[in-house]
């Protein structure tokens, strides 16, 4: 009889399409499990590296492979629930006498998840320490996840299998959980149709969290909710209504991955915006802070820019010593993440850390590259990237031709001026290629290597066509930068 785990490893790198074909000739092997459980594999290889190195879990489903959180977004669930489940229930105890043996003492804190599906949060909720509830309305996933369940070693995990729909009550949640209420649910609402298209609505998904929700909290006193990362943010908090304790937008490689809202079911304060680029500290605000910040804007008349100078250069920095150099080699250019922006906190975050911002709409910052500024800079480099500013030009026909020529082809970001990234880029890589091929040099009569040593030393560069400024002192500017080195 053949080993299913063995068979998957002996064959994830054959073609599924023949496997299905040729199923004859394993009798002991049920073949659509295996093909699917291969594919979904393949998706999960980076994505949930601890369950890849598995052979033995198996995967019916290869759409809830692809749906399914990855591993660094389900431990920051976990993280999340941890702080809202058992931090906050030894500070809300109010017991000075209590100890951590004590704490220790009581039952788990139990998370009910009423659409299960392959159970890679479940899982993450087990590891950080809780009692979890699997309930999934296929039959084909709830066996699975038993089963791989008790593979990856989670033994506090329970399963049931039902649909939950609006006529239910917490009675129906109290028969899944054995009669304990949970302390936290958690829901992630299919958000494909019946035509398999994605949808990002609320009452789009299924089942619809609005028509749930007050069920939910009358069950248990917190409810989280994974939703679309293409949900807007403002739309959520209002559909949600005032129990809207949190909202995470959790971006991941440069990409934002999921949006969850915590409910709470006694909550009445402001709903707490987290900002997450990956796992270290988010970035908190509340509407009320995000309506009442004032950013400073750059002004052009107080630059050292000049047309035809690059401004590392000595000569550049002499032109006026009685003017504030505010964008040089002092200078970086902070570009925040995909949650940041998402979040909305565009003045906000220049306000915290006193930025400029290049102009109102143009969501690019100027920070000090001082020893005074290294706490900021660490806190924003978990925020997004910052840039260290290698040269500035007009955004006009001569200083994309000077660009192209000194830099060559890079990387090039368009923001708030008249034309796209592509079209700035192409433009920059048709003078790019003129240019070599005509065996010229930019203006300086220098290489970009011989012009910043540490430019040199970076990895590339990236030019950013911006407007700067606001109102009629605004200029369009291509800002040549390099990624930021803390060891230079």
């Amino acid at each position: 009889m053949v080993d299913f785990s063995n068979f998957i490893l002996e064959h994830e790198h054959d073609d599924t399409s023949r496997l299905l074909l040729s199923k004859d000739r394993w009798p002991d092997i049920d073949i659509s499990l295996a093909v699917n459980t291969i594919e979904s594999r393949k998706k999960i290889r980076t994505k949930l590296p601890s369950w890849y190195v598995c052979p033995g879990l198996i995967f019916p489903r290869k759409l809830s492979a692809e749906q399914c959180s990855s591993e660094e977004t389900a431990m920051l669930k976990a993280s999340i629930a941890y702080r809202l489940l058992t931090l906050a229930g030894s500070q809300e105890s109010g017991d000075p006498e209590e100890t951590k043996e004590s704490r220790g003492s009581k039952p788990k804190p139990l998370i009910a998840d009423v659409t299960g599906g392959l159970g890679a949060d479940d899982w993450a909720f087990c590891k950080a320490g809780f009692r979890v509830h699997y309930n999934e309305m296929d039959p084909a996933l709830c066996e699975a996840a038993e089963a791989n369940f008790r593979t990856l070693g989670c033994t506090d995990i329970t399963i049931s299998n039902r649909m939950v729909t609006p006529d239910d009550t917490p009675d129906t949640i109290l028969s899944m959980t054995g009669g304990r209420r949970p302390d936290m649910i958690f829901a992630d609402p299919a958000r494909r149709d019946s035509a398999g298209k994605k949808v990002f609505l609320l009452e789009d998904c299924s089942p619809d969290i609005l028509q749930l929700k007050d069920m939910l909290l009358e069950t248990s006193p917190l409810l989280m909710v994974k939703l679309s990362p293409m949900a807007d943010i403002t739309m959520v908090r209002t559909r949600l209504g005032d129990r809207c304790r949190e909202i995470h937008i959790i971006a991941s490689k440069g990409e934002c991955r999921e949006l969850l809202a915590v409910l709470q079911r006694d909550w009445a304060g402001s709903t707490e915006y987290y900002a997450w680029e990956g796992p270290s500290d988010p970035f908190v605000s509340t509407s009320e802070e995000k309506e009442n910040a004032k950013a400073r804007i750059y002004d052009p008349q107080t630059s050292l820019y000049h047309p035809q100078t690059r401004l590392y250069e000595p000569q550049a920095r002499r032109l006026s010593e009685d003017r504030t150099d505010i964008m040089s080699e002092s200078r970086l250019l902070f570009e925040p993440g995909k949650a940041l922006l998402k979040a909305g906190a565009f003045d906000l975050i220049a306000q915290r850390e006193e930025l400029t911002k290049l102009s109102r709409s143009t969501h690019l910052y100027l920070i000090e590259n001082s020893p005074t500024g290294m706490a900021s800079l660490q806190r924003l480099l978990h925020l997004g990237k910052l840039f260290c500013i290698a040269a500035v030009y007009p955004l006009s026909k001569a200083g994309i031709r000077e660009a192209a020529a000194t830099y060559g082809r890079t990387d090039v970001t368009a923001r708030n001026i008249p034309m796209t990234s592509e079209e700035l880029k192409a433009r920059l890589d048709k003078e790019a290629r003129n240019r070599k091929g005509a065996g010229l040099q930019g203006k300086s009569g220098t290489s970009r290597q011989e012009e910043s040593p540490a430019a040199s030393a970076a990895e590339g560069f990236h030019i950013f066509g911006v407007k700067c400024g606001d109102g009629r002192q605004a200029e369009n500017m291509l800002i040549v930068a390099y990624p930021y080195n803390t060891s230079l």
